[in-house]
């Protein structure tokens, strides 16, 4: 394993720690009824799910990096490969409508 990949593993390492760290806080401090507040504020709410997107951007970076597929959700083993099939659309040209 070269260096560069050997610190990229070390970065992923860290995201991975310090999103489910944020994570537990988050659970920590939700309150058990929705009938009570959250105890953040708004900002704080909406800087936390930047510091999520922050983090999953960089870990697809990385696996980009990489050169690595995400497989880490999970699936049953029989279960089908899902087949994408998707169809390019191009919408008609409009004649002018006056």
């Amino acid at each position: 394993m070269s260096d560069d990949q050997a610190g990229l593993e070390k970065e992923k390492a860290i995201l991975r720690a310090v999103r489910k760290t944020l994570s537990q806080v988050v659970v920590d401090i939700t309150p058990d009824s929705s009938a009570l507040k959250s105890p953040l504020q708004p900002q704080t709410i909406e800087d936390i799910r930047m510091c999520f997107g922050l983090i999953s951007a960089r870990e697809r970076e990385i696996m980009d990096q990489l050169k690595r597929t995400n497989n880490d959700r999970p699936h049953f083993i029989d279960e089908p490969e899902k087949v994408s099939n998707v169809v390019n659309f191009q919408m008609p040209e409009r004649g002018d409508q006056k």
